[in-house]
């Protein structure tokens, strides 16, 4: 008997605080975009303080994952179809009480949701993003499943063209040569930007200056990413991102695999 081929779609947003985004539409947006999984980082809310109608949505499961610190940092999943597994550490206290990961294993393949550290605050910050990069690539090698899907903020435009002002930014943390190595290392294991595998155009952004009102001149940097291992290619049907999608600093993105 053959196998039958289903399209899997997964979507990936940093909503920059679930609570707020939830009073602009989140589940009108969810239910439209009507994705096998959704991941979001910057929940910035435990579970007891996610509305309720958020953590029982009909036809998910969830499960959310918060920082010790109160109000920041923070992911949370919904999957329709029920993980074996569900991890949220990598091992290091002082990364996993930030609420940064969640690990969610299925048959033939684990999906990471990663909000990864910010490094604008001071050098200690900068040196903490790329211990926690390091850290989480150790982490996810040192797995026996080859077939990962990674997705959330990287905190990085890895390219000039992931960024509208790349000469303006060289000196700023989020497109600092350190950095950008990372997602390098990341490539040379195997693992692909699946944006870039369809689409190698400039002004893709995934994140926008409110301040600034950076968005309306579409001045952004592509911080947003959904990597997969190379084992995985094959099954890429299309990658996206939904520039369109208001609410956050950040708009979603996505991609669909044929999986069996």
């Amino acid at each position: 008997m053959k196998s039958t081929v289903k399209l899997l779609k997964i979507v990936s947003w940093n909503v920059n605080g679930l609570r707020a985004i939830h009073g602009k539409g989140f589940l009108d947006w969810m239910m439209s975009e009507d994705a096998d999984i959704v991941c979001v980082q910057e929940s910035k809310a435990a579970e007891d303080q996610v509305p309720g109608e958020l953590r029982r949505i009909e036809g998910y499961h969830s499960h959310f994952e918060s920082a010790r610190r109160k109000g920041y940092s923070g992911v949370a999943i919904w999957t329709r179809r029920k993980p074996k597994r569900i991890k949220t550490k990598i091992g290091i206290p002082r990364f996993d009480v930030e609420g940064r990961v969640i690990q969610a294993e299925y048959d033939g393949f684990t999906l990471f949701n990663v909000y990864f550290p910010n490094g604008g605050a001071s050098p200690e910050r900068l040196k903490f993003k790329l211990d926690f990069y390091d850290s989480f690539l150790y982490h996810i090698m040192s797995l026996r499943q080859r077939r990962i899907i990674i997705c959330g903020d990287f905190n990085t435009a890895h390219r000039e063209i992931d960024l509208a002002r790349p000469r303006e930014n060289r000196a700023n943390t989020g497109f600092l040569p350190e950095e950008r190595a990372w997602i390098d290392s990341l490539v040379s294991r195997g693992f692909v930007d699946t944006f870039r595998h369809f689409n190698d155009q400039p002004g893709h952004y995934s994140w926008w200056d409110y301040k600034t009102r950076a968005r309306e001149r579409n001045v952004g940097w592509r911080l947003d990413y959904v990597f997969v291992s190379r084992l995985l290619e094959k099954n890429l049907e299309r990658a996206f991102i939904r520039g369109e999608v208001m609410g956050s600093d950040h708009c979603p993105v996505g991609i669909e695999l044929a999986l069996p």
